[in-house]
């Protein structure tokens, strides 16, 4: 964030909800629109990551969108033209890694710019 208030970049938050969260075995569940009740609340949950402080020093857009996570983010960022991407990452390996892959890895080959992982410690 350091480098977001040195520049004086505009800091988006995003949360992409994974519809196929929604899928079971056999029926697939598809909310035909996600509540304005759980954008409120996941929007809420990321400004609460941003100190009150940095939130005064810098332009802050919080979004919540639907989708798979890493087309979701990829069309964001291309969208708002974003000039770095900087996300988390859960270090899945094995047959997780293989069966659901890595919303890191497949941001970082895909999007329109820089893409920065931090690992979960």
């Amino acid at each position: 964030m350091s480098l977001a208030i040195k520049d004086k970049a505009k800091l988006y938050l995003l949360h992409v909800i994974d519809l196929r969260a929604f899928e079971d075995n056999f029926n697939v569940i598809r909310p035909t629109q996600i509540t304005n009740e759980i954008i409120k609340h996941h929007k809420s949950r990321l400004l609460d990551f941003i100190p009150e402080k940095i939130r005064n020093e810098l332009k802050v857009e919080v979004l919540v969108v639907q989708g798979i996570p890493f087309a979701g983010i990829i069309e964001i960022s291309k969208k708002k033209k974003i000039d770095m991407i900087v996300m988390g990452s859960h270090g899945r390996t094995g047959i997780t890694h293989i069966l659901l892959g890595s919303v890191a890895e497949k941001v970082t080959r895909k999007a329109p710019c820089p893409v920065l992982i931090v690992k979960q410690h």
